[in-house]
């Protein structure tokens, strides 16, 4: 499973801290911003996580997620 969301993440080291969050709770994901991007997609490819696990994480830690359909 391939989501991509839409978030309001504006710096590198902000991307960095929510990947190494995502990345402790689901290691079996591969997943990457584009920071360049109107958009500033967050991109999520695996199984073992959902849509809305991701946006409340991102927040609880106080960014705006949305996936993009």
């Amino acid at each position: 499973m391939i989501e991509i969301f839409k978030t309001n993440v504006q710096e590198e080291k902000e991307a960095k801290k929510i990947l190494n969050i995502l990345i402790a709770e689901f290691p079996k994901c591969k997943i990457n911003f584009d920071l360049e991007d109107c958009d500033k997609i967050l991109r999520i490819e695996g199984i073992d996580f959902t849509v809305r696990i991701i946006e409340k994480r991102l927040k609880k830690i106080g960014f705006i997620c949305t996936v993009i359909e």
